[in-house]
């Protein structure tokens, strides 16, 4: 019983965690892409924060793993 609610919570905690991030990185780019198309003088500008917020993003994902991973560990 409590391992498989281990697993569920694993499970969730995954689930959750790249839901997130995904959507978050979806619209940064695409907002990216229109402040671009606005501003092409300012893209390197604009890149340059747009992978800053993206790897922010990522690490939020990978540290929903690490939950799901030491949750898998205690089964």
């Amino acid at each position: 019983m409590t391992a498989g609610l281990i697993a569920i919570a694993a499970a969730i905690a995954i689930a959750i965690s790249t839901i997130g991030p995904g959507l978050g990185q979806g619209k940064a780019a695409a907002k990216a892409m229109e402040a671009i198309a606005r501003q092409p003088e300012a893209s390197g500008t604009i890149r340059t924060s747009l992978i800053l917020a993206l790897a922010f993003m990522e690490s939020l994902t990978i540290y929903g793993l690490l939950i799901a991973i030491m949750l898998v560990g205690q089964v």
